[in-house]
């Protein structure tokens, strides 16, 4: 994939039905002038809103890396391409504004972002830059379920720090593939225990709708903790895990 003008981002996974892309979301003037050419009137705005340093660069590369992938994969141009938003902010993609049945997530943070895509709906990637020195204890009480608390509890040092944004990713990319929101509360379920364990992926299904069956799968390296999640077929998979409390 490539515009011909020094693209800011590579593959980073394929597989699963799902295709990861990493964007590179440091500074840089030439792609950032780029980036802001691609974006529509709304997108402008939303940009500029960003009161946090770096926010609104970070915002454009991503949204940028998005549109012309997805124009790609469309078979449309930079100006066919719109968004439209379902109940809970989930974003999907129209062509003339028609809806797209190609569904894509994109998430960023700090330097480093992802952008997934699959050919139907319900997926979901989550990217956390680790920052030591927060409560994770008090934080993960809130967010994680029993076992993970106890994980958290037992870990010490930059192994804490490392289980927390971990754990996090994965239930992120979980409630985004979802599609709800945090209208469904994180710490009523809990990943598998093999990735509890360390596994690098493993199949789940939430305890509210167990007839879906997702793929988790740890995208993490040493610059930051990513995952992604993805709805299987109803025919794939025999293995299933519910965890709940």
């Amino acid at each position: 994939m490539t515009t011909g003008r020094d693209p800011w981002w590579s593959p980073w996974h394929e597989g699963e039905g799902a295709v990861v892309l990493h964007v590179d979301l440091r500074p840089d003037e030439g792609r950032e002038t780029r980036a802001s050419s691609l974006l529509d009137d709304e997108e402008r705005r939303r940009r500029d809103r960003f009161v946090v340093e770096g926010a609104a660069r970070r915002f454009s590369l991503c949204r940028a890396a998005l549109r012309i992938n997805l124009a790609e994969r469309l078979g449309c141009s930079n100006d066919e391409l719109s968004f439209g938003y379902l109940e809970h902010g989930k974003p999907f993609a129209k062509v003339n504004g028609t809806r797209s049945p190609v569904s894509f997530n994109v998430s960023h943070s700090g330097s480093n972002g992802l952008i997934g895509f699959a050919e139907h709906d319900g997926l979901g990637v989550d990217l956390e830059e680790r920052a030591p020195g927060r409560n994770f204890d008090g934080i993960g009480s809130s967010v994680y379920g029993p076992a993970e608390q106890r994980a958290l509890t037992a870990a010490e040092g930059h192994r804490k720090t490392d289980l927390f944004y971990r754990l996090w990713s994965l239930k992120e990319a979980l409630i985004k593939a979802l599609g709800t929101g945090f209208s469904l509360n994180p710490s009523r379920f809990e990943v598998p225990p093999a990735m509890l364990g360390g596994a690098r992926s493993s199949v789940f299904r939430f305890p509210h709708a167990p007839s879906d069956r997702w793929w988790l799968l740890d995208l993490g390296e040493p610059r930051f903790a990513a995952a992604m999640a993805y709805r299987l077929p109803r025919a794939a998979g025999s293995t299933l895990h519910v965890s709940a409390n």
